[in-house]
């Protein structure tokens, strides 16, 4: 089945487009799709039946595959078919169920989902070839794989878990500096008055208390029990997490190598039209890292779909020192990208999404 594009096209491919693209050999997965592996904007990506844990994270670069880089680095083999545990900071890599046969005009991008990153495992797409992580260049023909190293709770995968996703882009999708101002203009992203769009549009912090009953955040405890990564509901938050109450002065410190679960202060969405993507680290704002997982799908915190504005949640590690984050700082950018069509389903419609409308939230896996 052919799969063509407009000479001029210019934007993210929507669900049914990915639907096309696997039905023209474009995208060849092991097994069929199942259930609400296609997003609206993204396609969730499912491990394979084996993990190899390697000695080093790598990159396997310009003529070389990723195969010859796990035959070098492995230490030992992993069955994946009946589930098995992964540890906390040893590096995992594990071949996907989907592979790709990319046209010359489309290039692919991965990102882990919202709940890899809220359980603090981090996790990136590797390709043959390639010098960058999460990175899949035009034309790229060839299997991909996952690293994964879990940084807090040890996780139980198997066969067909889902960590990542993976958006495919054709052109320049976006938005210049005009192009979003005339957006907010139009729909609000942010339920600020001031809002900075300045390179994206700015999120900060929410260390007030007041959207959350007095409490702005979780910190996760350690040397904790496994996560089962697709049990949904199945564990008490008090096993896992630390409840972090507001301070009078508005203030948080962050220690180093404490991970953490905070809210923007911003409600933020995403028209239908257009997708999102967290920009991860800014070194000018701070010494930390925020939001493992960046994509934010059309539909996400619209009126239309349930939303009414969404809270962003933050998954923040300190880096090397402790540092002091105060209530309203900017903590990341919100990067708009056009859609090249509005998807079939909206963020929250049909897919039974666990986040939208969310305020301070952590993933799935914990019981409310």
């Amino acid at each position: 089945m052919a799969f063509t594009l407009a000479p001029d096209a210019n934007g993210i491919l929507p669900d049914r487009m990915i639907a096309a693209m696997a039905d023209a050999g474009l995208i060849l997965p092991e097994y069929p799709f199942v259930e609400s592996q296609i997003q609206p904007a993204s396609l969730d990506l499912r491990l394979g039946n084996v993990a190899w844990r390697v000695r080093a994270s790598f990159l396997p670069g310009p003529g070389s595959t990723v195969a010859e880089r796990i035959d070098e680095l492995k230490l030992h083999e992993i069955d994946l078919s009946d589930g098995a545990v992964l540890e906390t900071n040893c590096v995992y890599i594990v071949p996907l169920l989907e592979s790709l046969a990319l046209p010359p005009e489309i290039v692919a991008a991965a990102n882990p989902k919202s709940s890899t990153g809220r359980l603090d495992v981090f996790t990136r797409v590797i390709a043959d070839g390639t010098r960058r992580f999460d990175m899949i260049g035009a034309g790229y023909h060839g299997p991909l794989y996952a690293e994964i190293s879990p940084k807090t709770f040890p996780v139980l995968l198997r066969e067909g878990s889902r960590l990542s996703q993976v958006r495919f882009r054709t052109g320049d999708a976006i938005l210049n500096a005009d192009e979003l101002d005339a957006l907010h203009d139009l729909e609000r992203l942010v339920d600020v008055d001031d809002a900075d769009l300045n390179n994206g549009v700015a999120l900060s912090v929410d260390l007030s208390g007041e959207n959350a009953s007095g409490f702005v955040g979780y910190r996760a405890k350690r040397h904790t029990g496994v996560v089962d990564i697709d049990r949904r509901g199945g564990y008490a938050v008090e096993e896992f997490w630390e409840p972090i109450a507001a301070r009078p002065d508005g203030s948080l410190i962050l220690d180093p190598g404490e991970f953490y679960i905070l809210a923007s202060k911003e409600a933020v969405q995403v028209p239908p039209d257009y997708a999102a993507e967290m920009v991860p680290f800014d070194p000018l704002v701070g010494e930390f890292r925020v939001h493992y997982a960046g994509f934010f799908d059309p539909g996400f915190g619209y009126a239309g779909a349930g939303g009414q504005g969404s809270r962003a949640v933050l998954e923040v590690r300190s880096r090397e020192v402790p540092f002091i984050l105060e209530h309203g700082q900017i903590v990341g950018r919100l990067v708009y990208e056009k859609m090249l069509a509005r998807p079939d389903a909206m963020y929250g419609q049909r897919i039974g999404s666990n986040y939208q409308a969310q305020g301070l939230k952590l993933s799935k896996h914990f019981r409310v």
